[in-house]
């Protein structure tokens, strides 16, 4: 049985609220789990203490029985201080789209012409 550490969401329409669970690959994201680990409410702000909170002794038991996390979960234990940071490699993220850089391409000629005019 493959374990993740994942989020489950709960709560009403456009209130959203999460338990971090440990739950089989397998299952449906809302479905069954074998243990629960934690909360998450995105709807606190981020210095708030109560945003999230989870059981690190579960957790380390789970990655001891080589538990995977998912996304959120990893940088919620980065930030925690459990994982080390990753490095994510995203290099088209930062580049802007085709119309920003027709605009910007189109600026730039606009500069060069004004700097030819003087």
């Amino acid at each position: 049985m493959a374990i993740k550490l994942r989020l489950a969401r709960g709560g009403s329409k456009k209130r959203p609220f999460y338990r971090i669970v440990a739950a089989d690959s397998r299952m449906p994201r809302d479905g069954r789990f074998v243990e629960k680990l934690g909360t998450y409410n995105p709807l606190l702000p981020k210095d708030s203490e109560e945003r999230v909170k989870m059981d690190m002794e579960r957790v380390q038991y789970w990655l001891g029985q080589g538990a995977q996390v998912t996304d959120r979960i990893a940088r919620m234990l980065e930030a925690a201080g459990v994982r080390e940071k990753a490095e994510r490699a995203n290099p088209k993220k930062g580049t802007p789209g085709k119309k920003a850089q027709e605009r910007a391409e189109e600026k730039a000629a606009k500069a060069a012409e004004a700097a030819d005019a003087e």
